[in-house]
């Protein structure tokens, strides 16, 4: 049986919503069932223990303000029993490009959880499809999921 993967959106301008929407949809085509938040609090993703965030970074490298709260919230926990991979949205015309992703991996290694596989930036400079992009890392990457 497959595992249920909890897909985290986290996005300023909405453009990684649409990533995690069509990540989603690559997933029920691959067999697993999903949920997918694009504004979560812990409560709603407590049960869930694989996690699959998508997230673009905002301002000087910070996470988006509707990832915040939860990050907020996870600094109460000890650990987390979770697995999780990341895929990162970025400009890298800015120095600090993709930050909100090593700052997810930081907060959530910390709490003992599990990366699954190398975290995917992609850079808005270098790729006009980041749907397709995150598609193919995820294809690459799917045997991590089971």
């Amino acid at each position: 049986m497959k595992s249920k993967v909890c897909i985290i959106s986290g996005s300023t301008l909405g453009s990684t919503e649409y990533v995690a929407e069509h990540i989603e949809s690559v997933l029920k085509k691959f067999g697993f069932s999903t949920a997918l938040f694009h504004d979560p609090c812990f409560e709603d993703i407590k049960q869930q223990n694989l996690w699959l965030i998508v997230t673009s970074t905002h301002g000087a490298g910070e996470l988006p303000d509707n990832l915040k709260p939860l990050f907020e919230q996870l600094k109460d926990k000890d650990s987390l029993n979770i697995s999780f991979a990341i895929i990162g949205i970025g400009n890298s015309d800015y120095d600090t490009f993709c930050y909100a992703v090593d700052t997810i991996e930081q907060i959530l290694t910390n709490k003992k959880a599990k990366q699954l596989c190398p975290s995917l930036k992609i850079d808005v400079l270098d790729t006009t499809d980041p749907e397709q992009l995150s598609e193919n890392w995820l294809f690459n990457s799917i045997q991590y999921f089971n």
